[in-house]
């Protein structure tokens, strides 16, 4: 985890929760997509899977509860899941 860290800058992430750990009907973990700003870079970003305690999870600021909100964030995540290239214009 600590190398993650010292590559993700503190502003500028996002969690999209993927989906979670469950023993005996206890949720153990959420695992989460996480787009981040990178440190060394000015635009470049970086995708990441992570697991997150349920306690942490629960007490993120949520932005999705607007239906626009998330419409767009999943067309978002769809995008950088896929892949994003540098393309020039023409």
């Amino acid at each position: 985890m600590d190398a993650l860290r010292s590559q993700v800058k503190e502003r500028d992430l996002f969690l999209q929760s993927l989906m979670r750990e469950e023993r005996e009907g206890i949720v153990r973990a959420y695992r989460c997509l996480l787009l981040f700003s990178t440190v060394d870079h000015e635009v470049a970003g970086g995708v990441a899977t992570i697991d997150i305690h349920p306690a942490r999870f629960e007490s993120l600021e949520r932005i999705d509860r607007d239906p626009g909100v998330r419409e767009a964030l999943v067309r978002m995540f769809f995008l950088v899941v896929g892949g994003i290239s540098p393309i020039s214009k023409r």
